[in-house]
């Protein structure tokens, strides 16, 4: 899975462009979760001046969107996969933390208790639009 994503990279703004435009199919505790993840970890590594590190981490982002891609395709599937223990091992201790500080949020942010089985109600765009206005954005 490495190498097909590998070889088939994108450049780093069409990625980032691609990873927000797969987020959208998502319900919107994982979006809004995901998309200040994906702000947060190409800002951090927009400075990277290694070859190796920058392959690594487009290949990494390139792989999650071809999973997600794949599980928004099979209707019902669940989103995400249980982490490799054999990449687990290989974290270092600041990666292991991160990993445990985005559990944390996550579980924070998802509940499935609090979870909408139903589709919004028939005026919800309506709303959705005279909010927006009053913000000041147009709305298509």
């Amino acid at each position: 899975a490495v190498r097909e994503a590998n070889s088939t990279l994108l450049p780093p703004i069409q990625l980032y462009r691609a990873l927000f435009r797969a987020h959208r199919k998502l319900i919107p505790e994982m979006r809004s979760l995901g998309d200040s993840y994906i702000k947060d970890e190409f800002r951090r590594h927009q400075n990277i001046d290694n070859p190796l590190q920058i392959v690594a981490f487009l290949g990494q982002w390139k792989m999650y969107l071809d999973q997600l891609q794949m599980d928004q395709g099979q209707p019902g599937g669940s989103v995400g996969k249980r982490l490799d223990p054999e990449k687990l091992d290989k974290l270092s201790d600041e990666q292991i933390y991160q990993l445990h500080e985005l559990m944390l949020a996550t579980a924070e942010v998802f509940d499935p208790e609090k979870a909408q089985a139903t589709p919004p109600a028939p005026d919800a765009r309506a709303l959705a639009e005279e909010a927006a206005q009053a913000e000041g954005f147009k709305v298509k």
